[in-house]
């Protein structure tokens, strides 16, 4: 078999031939690839995975043992703190602020996970708030990173300013914001300032080759050029400022699609990146790298209702973001299908169209591919983890293990 859509297709339907769809299965050579490239494409600065865009500890574990990565983000403390447990790192900093008690409580209570975990801070209220469920007298040190917000604002101006591009983080967009809150964490009692965040969403979470869209992709690339220019220089003036009142492990930013670009600026010295590591279809859209493909969903055929058309089980995976055709699914395997306009991915049934519809009987499996990473491990309590045409393991997802973080 030479066709190489073909061959994987073949492959992952025997790998998988023993469990019955909606399944979610994982390529391990791709994975593995997908690491080692993003590695050669951080030019010698550790990678920190993101957990939102893996969700399985097994995954977690196997990319944190490859040379170039180390430590993880995590998206909430409670997830945080089971990951330590679990053995997964002992060196995790939490993407986003908290306001889960519990969890503070769980954390403020024990050595070893205050020594893993680092909190995310971008509010002097958020500091009190962790000293409304233990007093600094009553816990150990906690430690915490600074959030600096890295959108880009052309025109300048505050935070409420109209002409704002990227997401909207952290309130700390200025070095003197940030020497502001540095000095305000250093001085509290009970915490320990030891690393600055900024994540250009504008860049890495922003492809600038989408298919078909010349002119988006242009203006796309104007916006890369001119966001980051701005960012290295504002990056490096606020990791000045913080470090006036704190010795910092770490300065972390960027993601899958900005590792080279963010490694390049000197007051990086870590990048985080995840979604690389499934390669969904939200990063075929980008010049500088695509990953290969790793992770796929199938569903069966269990509807003929028309010539040229046939009906899979479920299928209405949407990723998160703004509601568009790129957050739908996408069916590759076999090549040739496609969703019907007027329906998309439904929750209980889609209907597909494509030359290859009348090749397939019910029963069938069609592959499909997320368009964004770990979403898609919310949807399926296990991952089957092939190689070529065999299934070395399956392991549980996050949810396969009873947790839900989102």
């Amino acid at each position: 078999m030479t066709d190489p859509a073909a061959r994987l297709r073949a492959g992952l339907d025997l790998a998988t031939a023993g469990h019955e769809p909606p399944l979610a299965a994982v390529d391990l050579a791709a994975f593995d690839a997908n690491a080692d490239a993003m590695v050669a494409h951080s030019a010698g600065k550790p990678l920190r995975v993101a957990s939102k865009s893996v969700r399985c500890r097994a995954l977690l574990s196997r990319v944190l043992a490859r040379p170039g990565w180390q430590g993880v983000l995590a998206f909430t403390l409670a997830e945080a703190i089971w990951l330590v447990r679990a053995g997964v790192t002992d060196d995790i900093v939490v993407g986003y602020p908290t306001a889960d008690r519990s969890a503070l409580g769980e954390l403020a209570s024990d050595e070893r996970l205050a020594e893993a975990v680092t909190l995310m801070i971008d509010d002097p209220e958020q500091l009190s708030l962790v000293d409304a469920v233990a007093p600094a007298d009553r816990r150990p040190t906690l430690r915490a990173c600074l959030d600096l917000d890295a959108s880009w604002r052309p025109l300048g101006g505050g935070p409420g300013t109209r002409l704002h591009v990227g997401v909207r983080r952290s309130p700390v967009h200025s070095a003197a914001a940030a020497d502001r809150l540095a000095a305000t964490i250093a001085g509290r009692r009970g915490f320990r300032l030891v690393g600055v965040l900024a994540y250009e969403a504008q860049i890495a979470g922003l492809g600038d080759a989408p298919p078909g869209r010349r002119v988006r992709g242009t203006l796309i690339r104007a916006v890369h050029r001119g966001s980051y220019r701005e960012l290295v220089r504002r990056r490096r003036a606020a990791v000045a400022a913080v470090g006036r009142h704190a010795a910092l492990e770490f300065v972390n930013g960027g993601g899958t699609g900005s590792l080279a670009l963010t490694a390049a600026d000197p007051a990086v010295t870590e990048i985080t990146a995840g979604s690389g590591l499934y390669g969904p279809t939200l990063f075929d859209g980008y010049r500088a790298w695509r990953p290969t493909p790793a992770a796929y969903f199938a569903l069966p055929v269990v509807r003929r209702p028309a010539a040229g058309t046939v009906t899979v089980a479920g299928g209405g995976w949407v990723a998160s973001g703004p509601a568009g055709r790129d957050r739908l699914p996408t069916p590759c395997l076999p090549p040739g299908l496609r969703l019907l306009p007027t329906e998309g991915a439904g929750e209980v049934q889609t209907p597909l169209i494509g030359p290859v519809a009348a090749d397939l009987r019910l029963g069938d499996r069609v592959w499909f591919r997320h368009a964004k990473a770990g979403e898609l491990c919310e949807r399926v309590d296990t991952l089957h983890l092939v190689e070529g045409d065999r299934l070395v393991d399956s392991v549980p997802t996050y949810r396969g293990d009873g947790r839900a973080f989102g």
